[in-house]
């Protein structure tokens, strides 16, 4: 059978998951420039797939237009106008698999992502956990479009995508003497945040020996957080709430160093070819969720048997008395960047 030569691939959330598929699919557009992708996601994060020329980008509106079965319906209605030969889902939810047999209905061929629940949650109980690495998240995605036919390989290697300052943060790379760190530190669940006067330490030795300091991600409550440390250290910028996403990608692009929870950060950073430091506590980098491209010696952590307590992060994982996150120390965190050259 011939391969497919359009393909609609459905990955509605979360952030980091979608900049994980859009490095997936920078090297499988390079692998086959004359396959075309609808990439079908929220709108907040079509500029992760901008610059792809074989990548159309649809929007999802989960929360309006698309909302409920007939919502979905309505969604493949405007997506049949693409005469797709396939559907890859790499969400494999509720709404993307209504999507899928609505297709499949229609006589289209789809191939869904295999999550690999099983194995992690082996990985994740309390009691008799099987503690081995497990398939690369970015490699379940590949799987997907290799069940399509396609003979595709992921290179797993950062490939720099240097994009020029934007003009309104020229100010944060004003002083060329400076290499610039990005900190992304928080996280949508508390457990996989390294504590705040841990990572406090880290900023104040780092913005007084010879680094700037960019911070990244988050709400109006992060804001407050960030906004008072660029207050207290020196060389320490705020980015939360004042970019773009295409802007923020583009000063992403010229750092020299993101150091980052295990969460959207890391995979930005992935994304744009910037080497990343990561931070995990209860989560573990067994479960596949590494930056792609990026280093197993960079992911900060200490072992313990009782970790990981989940893949997401989702519930506390407790060492001993104390909180897997809070086992990492600040200064394993400054001895790791000051090795970096």
């Amino acid at each position: 059978m011939p391969l497919p030569q359009r393909i609609i691939v459905t990955r509605f959330s979360a952030m980091g998951d979608v900049a994980m598929v859009a490095s997936v699919l920078k090297e499988f557009c390079v692998q086959y420039p004359t396959v075309e992708i609808i990439m079908v996601s929220r709108p907040f994060f079509a500029p992760f797939f901008e610059g792809l020329k074989n990548i159309r980008f649809h929007a999802i509106e989960p929360k309006t237009v698309h909302q409920g079965f007939w919502g979905l319906v309505k969604l493949k209605r405007e997506l049949a106008q693409y005469k797709v030969d396939a559907v890859a889902d790499l969400h494999f939810n509720l709404r993307s698999r209504v999507l899928d047999l609505l297709f499949s209905i229609s006589g289209i061929t789809v191939k869904q992502l295999d999550k690999g629940r099983q194995e992690k949650k082996a990985l994740t109980r309390k009691d008799n956990k099987i503690k081995v690495p497990l398939k690369l998240t970015v490699e379940r995605y590949a799987d997907v479009f290799r069940d399509l036919g396609f003979n595709f390989t992921l290179s797993n290697k950062l490939a720099p995508n240097l994009q020029d300052v934007p003009k309104v943060a020229f100010s944060m790379f004003g002083n060329l003497d400076r290499k610039k760190i990005g900190i992304a530190p928080f996280a949508q669940h508390s457990y996989k945040i390294f504590p705040q006067v841990k990572m406090e330490q880290v900023i104040d030795y780092l913005t007084h020996n010879g680094y700037d300091v960019l911070l990244f991600g988050g709400g109006n409550q992060e804001f407050q957080v960030a906004q008072n440390w660029t207050e207290r250290f020196p060389n320490t910028y705020n980015t939360i709430g004042k970019f773009s996403l295409t802007d923020e990608l583009a000063i992403i692009s010229n750092l020299n160093l993101m150091i980052s929870m295990d969460s959207s950060g890391l995979h930005m950073a992935s994304l744009m070819g910037v080497r990343c430091l990561s931070l995990w506590g209860a989560t573990h980098p067994y479960a596949g969720f590494t930056g792609y491209g990026q280093l197993p010696a960079d992911c900060i952590q200490v072992e313990h048997p009782n970790r990981p307590s989940s893949v997401y992060g989702n519930k506390p994982c407790d060492c001993d008395g104390v909180e897997a996150i809070n086992l990492i120390t600040p200064e394993m965190v400054i001895e790791k960047i000051t090795t970096i050259r």
